[in-house]
């Protein structure tokens, strides 16, 4: 099951880059939500509060970017997706180099959909929540 759960998030995460965020179809209904860090930290249940959140994160940047780095199985469900982003801010317009904002993502798959999808908006605290390098 774990290549399929790579292949999964592979393709979420190809979506994202493209911009793509407008479907969760990959998610299950009651998906739990979580994004470590940045202006808008906490925890969400079910699709539509993941797109309520994931919107108010996006919303305070002009042209988001990610670029995906690494998809990486860490056991049977859990896959971490390591990349970098950039974009402007709409209040103060300062532009974040990609280099220097360097991200993690955490899908846990279970029957073929995302049950807990975490966004770390810094990369070092992913690796040191999973307890692996940098």
């Amino acid at each position: 099951m774990s290549q399929e759960n790579v292949e999964l998030v592979r393709s979420i995460s190809a979506a994202h880059e493209r911009g793509d965020y407008g479907s969760a179809e990959w998610a299950h209904r009651d998906i739990e939500y979580v994004i470590v860090g940045g202006p808008t930290p906490g925890g969400w249940k079910g699709r539509a509060a993941m797109a309520r959140a994931a919107g108010e994160l996006f919303s305070a940047w002009d042209e988001h970017r990610t670029v995906v780095e690494e998809v990486r199985p860490l056991d049977g469900e859990r896959v971490l997706v390591l990349a970098h982003g950039g974009g402007r801010g709409k209040a103060s317009g300062v532009e974040l180099d990609a280099a220097q904002w360097q991200v993690a993502a955490l899908y846990q798959v279970r029957d073929g959909r995302v049950i807990r999808h975490v966004v770390y908006l810094d990369r070092a605290d992913a690796l040191a929540d999973l307890g692996l390098e940098g």
